[in-house]
């Protein structure tokens, strides 16, 4: 949906990627037409040859469908992606409001996120709290959208193997 979204607004050419296979099938089943390409792969461990396509289709910008936060994107595959934009590239992304607080929940993202601001990385230019759906126990979940600027690649020691 995303996907269409962007293409409906001028998106000329769009990049999927995935780590599971049926996600690229249900994107061509679905949509076909719509990727320019669609890579099954883990981002934290990319094939020299996959990189070297990749690094060559110079990307300006980064929009994560997903949530960040929960394990399902490491850190480190979030890097990779991000370096992947040239520099000025738009990056967007929505992340659990929590993993972002100063609290015990805090998460590799939340201080991947925070360093990269503060060593000029990343300049967010807006974000946004909004309620992203209400929990099976009729809690509210609230998350935040960021919407940045790429200003430099993130130094991939920064991210530990934890």
């Amino acid at each position: 949906m995303v996907g269409e979204e962007l293409a409906r607004r001028g998106v000329d050419s769009i990049v999927g990627v995935d780590i599971i296979e049926e996600a690229k099938m249900a994107a061509e089943r679905d949509h076909p037409g719509l990727y320019d390409d669609y890579f099954v792969l883990d981002l934290t461990d990319i094939p020299a040859d996959t990189r070297a396509d990749l690094e060559r289709r110079r990307f300006n910008c980064l929009l994560t469908v997903a949530a960040l936060g929960f394990g399902d994107m490491p850190p480190l595959a979030f890097a990779e992606a991000y370096n992947l934009v040239e520099e000025g590239g738009w990056v967007a992304f929505n992340i659990k409001s929590r993993f972002l607080s100063e609290s015990e929940e805090s998460s590799g993202f939340s201080r991947l996120i925070e360093r990269m601001e503060e060593e000029g990385l990343l300049e967010v230019l807006d974000d946004r709290r909004y309620r992203h759906r209400i929990s099976v126990t009729g809690e509210p979940l609230y998350y935040v959208a960021i919407a940045a600027r790429k200003r430099g690649d993130v130094p991939l020691e920064w991210i530990s193997s934890e």
